[in-house]
């Protein structure tokens, strides 16, 4: 039996994304894999973060999360990145993390991880899908091997059907609408089962 290491990339200033990233590591256990969950470095300034209770209590709620680093990419066989949109695309941190692999890259490290996204923003139609293609233009550039969750299970329509990967919307409560823990779990089993596979050829 194969047991494949995921790691669980994220970003999140008020706490959705991490949240997600949890799930996803819960659905990832449940798949029989090793999880790594480490967020992206900050970049945002301490004023700005201190300006916003929501963002200032999620840094302090997750500040023993450790960060990522090159050697969680190399470490995994298996990745899935969460970050909410921004402008329809890829959050700074997020992408800043991304941008920094360059030696991972060039080495041929990053070939083959098989990758998976999430997302959130604030309205259904806020560039979410927007957003988790435009990360996976950086994996085929990775040489990676992208794991939509497609229509894979009935489920995902009732978490609003994105088949390019999980997206929830943030309500002015700063909570979540969608229901969508039981299609992360579901993106995050069926992102293992792909690598067992990809591990066993």
């Amino acid at each position: 039996m194969i047991m494949v290491k995921l790691a669980v990339i994220y970003y999140s200033s008020t706490g959705i994304n991490y949240q997600l990233a949890k799930w996803a590591e819960e659905g990832g256990k449940e798949a029989g894999a090793e999880v790594r969950v480490v967020k992206v470095p900050e970049l945002a300034p301490e004023a700005a973060i201190e300006s916003n209770p929501g963002w200032k209590a999620h840094v302090e709620e997750t500040k023993d999360v450790p960060e990522a680093k090159s050697d969680d990419i190399e470490w995994a066989d298996a990745i899935i990145f969460s970050t909410p949109t921004r402008f329809g695309n890829v959050a700074s941190q997020m992408k800043q993390f991304l941008d920094t692999q360059g030696g991972l890259w060039a080495s041929g490290k990053t070939v083959n991880k098989v990758v998976s996204a999430m997302t959130s923003a604030q309205n259904p139609h806020g560039g979410q899908e927007a957003t988790v293609l435009a990360l996976y233009t950086s994996m085929m550039h990775w040489g990676a091997i992208i794991v939509p969750p497609g229509y894979t299970d009935p489920l995902l329509f009732a978490a609003g059907g994105n088949p390019y990967g999980t997206s929830v919307s943030q309500g002015q409560d700063g909570k979540m609408v969608e229901d969508v823990q039981a299609a992360v779990k579901h993106q995050a089993k069926r992102t293992v089962e792909i690598a067992k596979k990809v591990a066993g050829s």
